[in-house]
């Protein structure tokens, strides 16, 4: 049995990665919404929850459609990455900061660009690919442009516990 060609294990090991982000992604922006003080922003963090998971879902099927193996170990060392996330120092040991918003939704947006980044280079090596559907992509990258125009006005009101002004 033949080895597969560099390019592909790259690839795998690429698709892997970001499939381990997109898992942590869903549980930190579930966790983010929970425990968020305003229930309005909870709900709307809720819904991109629901729509990661989808995104999740989507790079499944493209991992398939390219003949690309799930690789748990990967799911695994993400999970790990996760819960050594959690214990950042905050200036509180068993409760939230006030700069945990802030910084779950800094964390939450730089994994939506690099989302982005994903779909747009698969959309350029294999939008011409009958096995990968090129209008699925690009509505991928706009969700993800969405998205993260949305984490930024979060991202930017929770900045308001750096000031003291009103």
């Amino acid at each position: 049995m033949t080895a597969p060609p560099t390019s592909h294990r790259l690839l795998a090991i690429y698709l892997n990665d970001h499939l381990a982000g997109a898992e942590a992604a869903t549980r930190r922006t579930r966790r983010t919404a929970d425990a968020h003080p305003d229930p309005d922003e909870g709900r709307v963090l809720r819904q991109m929850a629901a729509d990661i998971a989808c995104d999740t879902a989507s790079l499944r099927r493209v991992m398939r459609e390219l003949g690309v193996p799930e690789r748990r170990s990967h799911a695994w060392l993400g999970r790990f990455g996760e819960l050594a996330g959690l214990l950042k120092p905050n200036g509180t040991l068993l409760r939230r900061s006030p700069l945990t918003d802030l910084v779950e939704l800094e964390a939450l947006r730089l994994g939506v660009v690099g989302k982005r980044q994903l779909w747009s280079a698969l959309a350029e090596l294999f939008g011409d690919d009958p096995r990968v559907d090129r209008t699925r992509l690009d509505e991928l990258a706009d969700r993800a442009d969405q998205q993260a125009r949305l984490l930024e006005e979060l991202r930017l009101r929770a900045a308001g516990v750096l000031t003291d002004r009103p």
